[in-house]
């Protein structure tokens, strides 16, 4: 009975059962003609949101550049400049840089000790003899001036005084006012040459002998206040015995007690 209602021309058990059927087939065969009207899609027009050649949502002409700052930059980041990239590990040195020292100890850092890498090499510390001969000359600088001015003024005070009559001539007061400029000679030496240790880290004597006197932790001028300093720390190295002046026969940074105190180290200067 359920075929018989289903099939046209052929009576059911009902008198609308026919009629209804005959309408549903008509409006399938309907549908699929309207179907078959359009045109079957293709790849091509399975396109995402975005992709569609004709979206253009800001209205600006295509392939046109839009507002400032409009475009993307490229997926990956900007692309290295002409002439090759920037060094592996970070941005190029700036310019008129000096490339990296080579490998060492640090220049300046604890002579005698390994300091951090990368750094200058250590220059060569100075050994004893040449810190011997670099005073010596500096003595003679400072001396012989002074004892020719002293020797003067004290030869015209003793001829001018009368040894039976105790009179004191004329030349007592030359005498005495070149013992005081030997005095004054002696204390203006001795001051430019500090002066010139702690501005170049080196004396008339340690230039002639290549030596020089630098920060130890530095290798900086000690300036020449701390050069003051360090040629009044000098009375310690006299204490006891002058064993200070000889300890850097056998101390690691040849120091002096007043290298010592002060942080300070004589090395070979560069040549």
């Amino acid at each position: 009975m359920v075929v018989a209602s289903l099939l046209p021309g052929i009576p059911g058990p009902s008198r609308c059962g026919a009629p209804r059927i005959i309408g549903v087939v008509s409006g399938l065969v309907a549908l699929k003609k309207i179907r078959d009207s359009f045109p079957p899609l293709t790849q091509e027009h399975h396109m995402t949101y975005g992709n569609d050649p004709g979206y253009n949502p800001g209205g600006y002409p295509q392939n046109q550049p839009g507002p400032q700052g409009g475009y993307p930059p490229p997926q990956g980041g900007y692309p290295p400049p002409q002439g090759g990239g920037y060094p592996q590990g970070g941005y190029p040195p700036p310019q008129g840089s000096y490339p990296a020292p080579p490998g060492g100890d640090q220049y300046g850092g604890q002579y005698g000790a390994y300091g951090p890498p990368g750094g200058y090499p250590a220059p060569e510390l100075a050994h004893w003899g040449l810190r011997v001969g670099a005073t010596l000359i500096d003595g003679l600088i400072v001396g012989v001036p002074t004892w020719i001015l002293s020797i003067i003024g004290s030869a015209l005070s003793a001829g001018s005084v009368d040894q039976e009559t105790g009179q004191v001539g004329s030349g007592f007061g030359i005498g005495l006012v070149l013992s005081l400029v030997a005095i004054v000679v002696a204390l203006g030496l001795g001051l430019w040459l500090k002066h010139k240790e702690g501005t170049t880290g080196q004396t008339v004597g340690k230039k002639v002998v290549g030596i020089q006197t630098v920060k130890e932790q530095t290798g900086e001028y000690i300036g020449f206040g701390m050069a003051v300093v360090r040629y009044i720390c000098h009375i310690v190295d006299g204490l006891p015995c002058y064993i200070g002046y000889l300890w850097p026969l056998w101390d690691a940074k040849r120091q002096t007690f007043a290298d010592k105190i002060v942080g300070t180290v004589v090395v070979r200067a560069p040549r």
